[in-house]
């Protein structure tokens, strides 16, 4: 339902918002790299606009606590925010557009990685944007194309086909390397609690799930589903996981500290793609969408350990006004509201 209403947004807007500046398509690196270096990779605004060519969606994914989205398109990016819905600015780009735009929750920080149609932008390389400088401040080049990136205040999750990279926000130290099995849907999920810090991605062997606990030094292995993991996300403190295979028959739930299973919903017994599964912030409902066209939404009776509904919301909206200390250096206290104030008109 929301690609169909981005889609639609992007055929009856028009006005183009004239950038301070744009990327410059890189190529393809030989080896796993990163550069803090930014010469290059900003010029001054482009004087060619894309204002007579309809943009292409090319992807949509939300940020970390659901209060506004990206969308990826052929000419570069626009951001909406969802109560109320509206466009709130956007990126156009005379190289191409993006198939990966992932927001830092409503900061100026965004991680994008080249993609779509006739798209100069390398799909192998992750730049991390600083919309309010209008600069590239680092970035990261692989030798295999980059399936999916993760952020959190203080990591920088790369997802290939075969490895996560870890990466330290404050000084794009790498942290970790972890070794999947083939995971061409990108998958991985983080937990956003400024007290946890959990990773959950597929393990080496079907159907299996790695949740790695970086605080506590601890690594879980999970066997969730007999075929493959199709889809899976994480609650906002990490201590829940949801998953489901690519049979998409059945969701389950389990306690990421101990591995047990919680909860097992059905969605039907015809084989389906799941497309995406959501959890609500006092974990009371689930919500799954598929190919099959339906939104299924369940009622939980799983509890996060230690901790009842009443604060875990509370938490969540406090992880929404709280910055790591490793961030102040990159996001000004004064752009967390950057995008009510950047407002392109005549778009909604």
């Amino acid at each position: 339902m929301w690609c169909s209403i981005v889609k639609d947004r992007i055929r009856m807007s028009s006005t183009v918002s004239n950038p301070q500046g744009v990327l410059q398509p890189g190529g393809y690196g030989g080896h796993d790299s990163r550069s803090n270096s930014t010469s290059g990779s900003f010029v001054g605004p482009d004087s060619e606009s894309n204002e007579n060519e309809e943009a292409e969606l090319v992807s949509v994914s939300w940020n970390q606590d659901s209060s506004c989205f990206a969308a990826g398109t052929s000419h570069g990016f626009r951001i909406y925010n969802c109560e109320p819905f509206k466009e709130t600015f956007r990126r156009e780009l005379k190289n191409g557009g993006f198939k990966i735009v992932e927001m830092l929750f409503r900061s100026n920080i965004l991680a994008l990685v080249g993609g779509g149609p006739k798209s100069q932008y390398p799909s192998n390389k992750v730049l991390i944007w600083d919309d309010h400088q209008s600069r590239c401040i680092s970035e990261f080049a692989f030798r295999s194309e980059i399936r999916s990136v993760k952020l959190r205040r203080d990591r920088i999750v790369v997802v290939l086909e075969h490895k996560i990279y870890v990466y330290n926000f404050m000084d794009l130290r790498l942290l970790h390397q972890i070794e999947t099995q083939a995971n061409p849907r990108g998958l991985c999920c983080l937990s956003h609690h400024s007290n946890t810090s959990v990773l959950a991605c597929p393990g080496l062997h079907r159907g299996e799930i790695r949740v790695e606990h970086f605080g506590l030094n601890m690594v879980q292995i999970i066997n969730a589903h007999d075929s493959s993991i199709a889809c899976m996300t994480l609650t906002l403190d990490g201590l829940l996981l949801a998953t489901a295979s690519t049979k998409g028959t059945l969701i389950r739930i389990f306690n990421t500290m101990d591995g047990t299973r919680l909860q097992e919903v059905r969605r039907g017994v015809d084989r389906a793609d799941i497309y995406s599964i959501a959890l609500s912030p006092n974990v009371q409902w689930l919500a799954v969408s598929s190919d099959k066209g339906t939104v299924h939404i369940f009622s939980l009776r799983v509890r996060v350990v230690g901790e009842d509904s009443h604060s875990t919301e509370n938490a969540a909206l406090l992880t929404q006004q709280t910055y790591s200390n490793s961030l102040q250096g990159l996001v000004s206290p004064t752009t967390e509201l950057l995008l009510e104030q950047r407002k392109t008109p005549n778009h909604c």
